[in-house]
């Protein structure tokens, strides 16, 4: 607490050690001064400080614009890290050197605000002739230390101005931006942390088609998804909470190789599955806070027969499917099988288009298995699904060094682990678009650049790209590029929907109640003539993907439906669209979609599992495009 009445004493004893350190009067330059390379170490490590008090900068500068006032944010040593105010009053400070790098410690300045905020931890007015070095004398300031959530001093605001006009009330916006900085870091600590995890096991399990687990530090599941429910034959209900090592036995030997640095990735292990032993090949990945501490692991588990063929660890994913896995009669389905089987072996780029749900990776994968890349991998990437910081190493790879965290050796990326083989770019139209520059070059060109690296790495790729998206009408909005666009779409393929192949639907009904009655170990049911007949004339909004849930949802009740399966006004019907949102001719695809979004959150009360099923969409996806149209989903939660 800073006492008027204290004020003296404390400039006096200020003054006491900056002698006793040895700091001239005369001096300008700091005795401590940062290099280029130690500048931008502590502006990474102090980023999210610097970006939640720079909001509340903005705010002060706004207010004093023109008043011949600057403001000055240092670290936790007195280190300046930005400055802000009118042009005129900064060139006036960096001519004594102020300048961020520049240290105003009490050993590096003598006695000045920020220097006795460190070392008195408490929020200090300097004016004039207070300061130590002569050259300072021009200046009030007036500084405040800034703690993190623990209390620990993490940085200092400082206000500068002429030392004629020496304002007690300027101190206390100093204080009260500081108190408002603390009370916004301490309110964006716990949400900031669970943002992490969730995109951290968000980006995970779509980009990686296997089955996929997470646990804390002391082997408890925390999720795990359906693949790996289906393999170990677990719920997953009874698996969350569950401990780890009731079938993965060397779970603490895991832990105890990352904690010495070392990798667990595609190891073969054998685990118990009731009465049988099933070899399985695992990856497993730490889980580590900012400081380095290992608070989990996600593991990646797939059966050994799905992976037998790998040629190395770097070979990457497998496509599974071919076109005789492809389930339909309709024309329109047997033109696309014959039309994809004709261009399978060309290296040249498709775009596969359609709606979601009708099937497009499985058509990329039977591509990929009939061509002679089938000995090589095929890499599924959802572009839509992973964050844009991270989508760039996910594609490139990364060198070490590339960034903070960057592993030991670098990584590969996509494009590197899919050499010989096929990538294939799912939501292509969610890229950004400085990304879409760089897919482009690789196009052209034919190598791919790490992050981080300098070294071109020439690559053997064929790209498929699909999207559900109009990508001309992307185009003329502005969100991709035409160049790249005319170089995916050198061999186009569109999938119809399948309201428009309804000769599919009976195949495709009878494929699922069989495989669905495998899975859930359920006799194949009895489909009255009614429902058989609504699932004949549905139009299949979610298309295959819908219909898919909707058998499986049959299969549970023995023949019945809890799914509402008519084409009626509000119900899951892309043909009365225009019931349900008006005869508006004006309305963009984007403005149909968000009306749809906003349709289904409102039927099913806001619940992003079943929308998001209905849609025939992920629950990532899904998120992606409530926060696209500024969608308040909460809302709906308690809407009838």
């Amino acid at each position: 607490m800073y006492i008027r009445e204290n004020h003296d004493e404390i400039i006096k004893k200020s003054f006491e050690r900056s002698v006793k350190y040895g700091v001239k009067n005369g001096n300008v330059l700091p005795k401590k001064v940062m290099s280029e390379k130690e500048i931008r170490q502590v502006m990474e490590k102090n980023s999210e400080f610097i970006k939640t008090a720079s909001t509340f900068i903005d705010i002060i500068y706004d207010f004093l614009t023109g008043s011949g006032f600057f403001i000055v944010l240092a670290d936790s040593n007195g280190c300046i890290l930005g400055m802000k105010g009118d042009e005129e009053i900064l060139e006036a400070a960096r001519k004594i050197n102020m300048r961020p790098g520049f240290c105003m410690d009490e050993k590096s300045i003598g006695t000045n605000a920020i220097g006795i905020a460190i070392t008195e931890d408490m929020p200090i007015q300097v004016s004039a002739s207070e300061h130590f070095i002569n050259a300072y004398h021009r200046w009030t300031c007036s500084a405040a230390p800034i703690h993190d959530e623990k209390g620990k001093i993490i940085g200092v605001l400082n206000l500068t101005g002429s030392s004629i006009s020496v304002y007690p009330h300027t101190l206390g916006l100093v204080v009260a931006a500081v108190k408002s900085i603390e009370n916004k870091m301490k309110s964006d600590a716990a949400q900031n942390e669970l943002v992490e995890t969730y995109e951290y096991i968000n980006t995970i399990m779509h980009t990686i088609t296997s089955g996929i687990f997470a646990v804390d530090a002391s082997g408890v599941i925390k999720f795990i998804n359906k693949s790996a429910c289906q393999m170990l034959n677990i719920d997953i209900e009874d698996a969350i909470n569950s401990h780890v090592g009731s079938f993965l036995k060397n779970w603490d030997d895991i832990f105890t190789l990352f904690e010495s640095g070392q990798e667990y990735q595609d190891e073969e292990i054998t685990i118990e599955n009731g009465q049988m032993k099933e070899r399985y090949m695992i990856s497993a990945y730490p889980i580590k806070t900012k400081d380095g501490r290992i608070i989990g692991m996600v593991v990646l588990i797939d059966e050994i027969k799905k992976v037998m063929n790998f040629v190395s660890k770097y070979t990457g994913m497998r496509g599974q499917y071919t076109f005789d896995d492809i389930i339909g009669e309709s024309r329109e389905t047997r033109q696309v099988i014959e039309y994809a089987k004709a261009i399978a072996n060309s290296p040249s780029t498709v775009l596969i288009t359609g709606e979601s749900g009708t099937g497009k990776e499985i058509l990329a994968q039977s591509i990929h298995n009939c061509s002679e890349r089938r000995d090589f991998g095929f890499i599924a990437i959802n572009c839509g699904a992973i964050p844009e910081n991270l989508i760039e190493s996910e594609l490139f790879g990364y060198d070490e060094g590339a960034f903070t965290g960057a592993k030991k050796g670098g990584h590969p990326g996509k494009f590197e682990l899919a050499n010989g083989g096929t990538i294939f770019l799912d939501e292509i139209g969610e890229m950004p678009l400085d990304m879409q520059v760089s897919l482009l070059r690789v196009l052209q060109e034919g190598y791919i650049t790490r992050v981080g690296g300098t070294k071109p790495i020439p690559v053997d790729v064929r790209v498929i790209a699909a999207t559900n998206k109009d990508l001309k009408e992307e185009i003329a909005k502005g969100k991709f590029r035409e160049d790249l666009y005319y170089r995916l779409s050198v061999i186009p393929i569109n999938i119809a929907p399948l309201r428009e192949r309804k000769d599919d639907i009976p195949p495709l009904i009878d494929y699922f109640l069989n495989k669905k009655a495998a899975k859930l170990s359920k006799s194949m049911p009895k489909i009255g003539e009614d429902l058989y007949r609504r699932l004949l004339n549905y139009d299949w909004p979610g298309n295959v993907r819908e219909l898919e849930n909707v058998i499986e949802n049959i299969v549970n009740f023995d023949g019945k439906t809890t799914y509402s399966i008519d084409n009626k006004p509000g119900s899951i019907d892309m043909s009365n669209r225009k019931a349900a949102f008006g005869r508006d001719y004006s309305l963009t695809l984007d403005d149909i979609e968000r009306e749809t979004i906003v349709s289904y959150l409102r039927k099913f009360k806001g619940n992003i599992s079943h929308a998001a099923s209905v849609l025939g969409i992920s629950r990532n996806t899904l998120y992606c495009k409530i926060k696209k149209y500024g969608i308040n989903h909460v809302r709906y939660q308690d809407s009838v």
